[in-house]
């Protein structure tokens, strides 16, 4: 491996123009099919296999009028000073504003609660609802403000509105704000890190180079393979994010070739040799992650991961050839300004010199990185107390928040909470029960008789058959709210029932729907999916460790490894989102249930981010050792070298994340939280501290791997082994042709 990207690197470095130009063309390409495609489809969430899909697909067929994967905004008006809607007055008002509801943009329907009876008891609240014909996701500006307006006239009518729903623009969004400010950290941490605006600059256009054509590429691609808009939301985060630590750390190994005093081109060609081949595994372990996403058998998820794959290996790719290519155009420049001189093949001053070997002097004294190496290895058993961060995941209680978790101010909490004290709480989590047989009417009406008279059901509304009158639907009100787990027991219940209601009701079929149920099935298709995904995710990154680092312990300590950073982050989710430590700092005004797709989403993200920083930094140990230094000596070189750059990627992760837990929704705020938190505590606590305790307790025996095994797995030499005895005469040649075109 590290032969061959070797020959890559020099190929890219002395061929810089022609690669720079295919890159080019690849990215104007993907630009202009990108432009000529057919606009994206818009977003659809379904869940194949479940009941609560195989209702909704049953709605959609028998009941096409009823738009039910169309939009919808439950208005909740209240008359103010405790009077009644009755009131003609307040009655008028009422019927005005449901009227305005029907004439707003993409409304098919608005019911008027005093048709329907959707008043509560004491008579001062009452709900309509407004069916739109266009899913949530597709509903333009002009829908939004017209619903806006219907609410805005009627507060101005003197009435207490408020509006809940999927049709209710939810504010909170995120703006862009923060990959703006995650970009400025990470330019600041590069020009820090490489004391050069070039070097900096070259990190981060590579990584938009890639971001670039990814996501190009996805919206070419949109209409063809049903990618929608936001399909490519995660190929850009992690796109950006890895594209700069691959640049970053093959730049940062050219420049350390270069001071070993290498020529230009050896030196590009071995740091994509050894770091390039890092690049290629640490890039396979987040592809793997990412592509496993298909096992949890939800579209969506599916191709977000599909997506975000495709990204990383284009940052591969860009990583081992345009990169070496860049560096051909600026081979000096790189270099820190005040060691410029010393490259360019100008002599020295005598001033000069002094100073250069002075700071030749100060490199080889231990570094922070190798100083903190020193203290891991002498204090094994204090690091590992660290883990210690993880305990409160033990507690971690996970459920999709709804608008019952919103923050106070929000329309949709204050709706919520309306009709939950006017109607009762599980009026805010209805579940919609479709029973399909020859006669439906008569067989739904004797099974909405058996549901009223189930415990956990606080009523049933009438039923209602299709033209055909071979499917009909009711609604089911549960006594407890949609998130409560009494109201998951209730679907439960029902659903072991079904059989029984529908023989005794002309052998009817009878299914349980809705978004409460459709919560409900989609957290335990994600609990189904978690073993299976987590282990297929470990087990295939450990084959391809075992195959980097030829060893066994130390794949297994990298799988624990990211366990426990897993495990400390969503540690700290509970502590702040779910127990409200700390809630004021980071803005949870309301701690709740953690969302159900967050532990999943983060093993996928931060396995492949966490086996980055294991793999970069751990081949610098290896590459050490096989070079005949100790265990301990390796760790430490491995640190001296490695650690800073581990480190000012895991910074330029963190501020990219972190900028989202100042955004005002609650999901973006907690995903940019376990985010931040997951690679602060893998980098600096698990690669930078555990890691080195480890080896230490290991020692030598960390890198045992079984004579059969050794024999028959391939040698693929990320460390740069053979690079050391196969092109030793390049630096040789190369001066043969510099000093043949001087002469000529």
């Amino acid at each position: 491996m590290a032969t061959f990207l070797y020959k890559v690197g020099r190929f890219a470095f002395r061929r810089r123009g022609l690669v720079a130009l295919l890159w080019i063309a690849v990215l104007v390409g993907t630009g202009f099919a990108a432009s000529t495609a057919p606009p994206p489809p818009a977003d659809t969430f379904s869940m194949p296999g479940t009941e609560s899909q195989k209702a909704f697909d049953l709605l959609k067929e028998k009941f096409p009028a009823m738009s039910v994967d169309g939009a919808t905004a439950r208005v909740v008006v209240r008359a103010p000073g405790g009077e009644k809607l009755s009131d003609p007055d307040r009655k008028a008002k009422v019927e005005a504003l449901v009227g305005a509801l029907a004439k707003a943009p993409d409304v098919v329907s608005a019911s008027d609660p005093f048709q329907t009876d959707a008043i509560s008891q004491d008579g001062t609240t009452a709900y309509a609802v407004a069916t739109y014909g266009l899913t949530a996701l597709k509903l333009t500006g002009e829908a939004h403000d017209g619903l806006d307006k219907a609410l805005a006239d009627a507060r101005a009518s003197g009435l207490v509105v408020e509006a809940g729903g999927d049709a209710v623009k939810v504010g909170g969004a995120p703006g862009g704000g923060a990959e703006g400010i995650g970009i400025l950290v990470s330019a600041i941490v590069l020009v820090l890190t490489f004391g050069s605006m070039i070097a900096a600059g070259m990190s981060l256009l590579t990584a938009v180079l890639g971001v670039a054509i990814g996501g190009a590429a996805i919206t070419a691609l949109g209409s063809t393979l049903g990618l929608s808009g936001t399909t490519s939301t995660l190929a850009l985060m992690i796109g950006l994010a890895v594209g700069i630590d691959y640049a970053l750390f093959v730049v940062s190994r050219y420049r350390s070739e270069m001071a070993e005093g290498r020529e230009r081109e050896d030196a590009a060609a071995r740091a994509v040799g050894t770091a390039g081949s890092a690049v290629v595994f640490a890039g396979l372990t987040v592809i793997v992650a990412l592509a496993g996403l298909t096992v949890v058998n939800i579209p969506m998820l599916t191709k977000m991961g599909l997506a975000a794959a495709g990204t990383v290996a284009v940052a591969v790719l860009i990583a081992v050839t345009f990169v070496p290519a860049l560096l051909g155009f600026a081979p000096v420049k790189v270099m820190p300004r005040r060691d410029r001189k010393r490259y360019s093949g100008k002599p020295l001053t005598g001033r000069e010199q002094r100073k250069a070997d002075r700071r030749a002097a100060k490199g080889h004294r231990p570094n922070l990185g190798s100083r903190w190496a020193r203290f891991a290895v002498r204090r094994p058993l204090v690091v590992l107390l660290l883990g210690v961060v993880a305990v409160p995941a033990a507690s971690l209680q996970l459920g999709l928040p709804g608008e019952g978790t919103m923050a106070p101010e929000t329309t949709q909490r204050k709706a919520y909470d309306m009709l939950s004290e006017s109607f009762g709480a599980g009026f805010n989590g209805p579940l919609t029960v479709t029973v399909q047989a020859k006669d439906a009417a008569t067989a739904a009406a004797g099974v909405g008789k058996e549901l009223a008279k189930t415990e956990g059901v606080a009523a049933v509304t009438p039923a209602t058959p299709n033209d055909k009158g071979d499917t009909a639907v009711l609604t089911v009100i549960p006594k407890t709210g949609p998130t409560e787990t009494e109201t998951e027991a209730l679907v439960g219940h029902i659903r072991e029932a079904a059989d029984t209601l529908g023989a005794g009701n002309g052998g009817a079929e009878v299914l349980v729907t809705g978004q409460t149920a459709l919560f409900i099935d989609f957290s335990r298709t994600l609990d189904d999916a978690m073993l299976p995904y987590l282990g297929l995710v470990v087990g295939l990154a450990f084959l391809l460790l075992v195959l980097v680092f030829r060893s066994l312990l130390v794949p297994l300590k990298a799988a624990l490894g990211f366990l426990l950073s897993v495990s400390a982050a969503l540690g700290a989710v509970v502590a702040v989102f779910q127990w409200g430590w700390l809630g004021d700092l980071f803005g949870v005004e309301h701690p709740g249930p953690i969302m159900s797709t967050l532990p999943i989403f983060m093993i996928g993200v931060v396995f492949g981010l966490a086996m980055d920083y294991e793999v970069f930094l751990v081949t610098r140990m290896r590459e050490a050792y096989v070079h005949g230094a100790s265990p301990k000596d390796a760790v430490v070189t491995g640190f001296r070298y490695g650690g800073r750059v581990v480190g000012a990627a895991a910074i330029i992760m963190v501020s990219v994340f972190s900028g989202f837990i100042m955004e005002d929704n609650v999901f973006v705020k907690m995903v940019g939280f376990s985010l931040a938190v997951a690679v602060l505590f893998d980098a600096f606590v698990v690669r930078m501290a555990l890691v080195p305790a480890l080896f230490a307790l290991l020692g030598r025996s960390a890198w045992w791997l079984p004579r059969r095994l050794d024999r028959v797995l391939p040698h693929m030499d990320v460390e740069g082994e053979k690079l050391s005895r196969t092109p030793a005469g390049v630096p040789a040649q190369q001066r043969r042709r510099q000093e043949a075109g001087a002469r000529r």
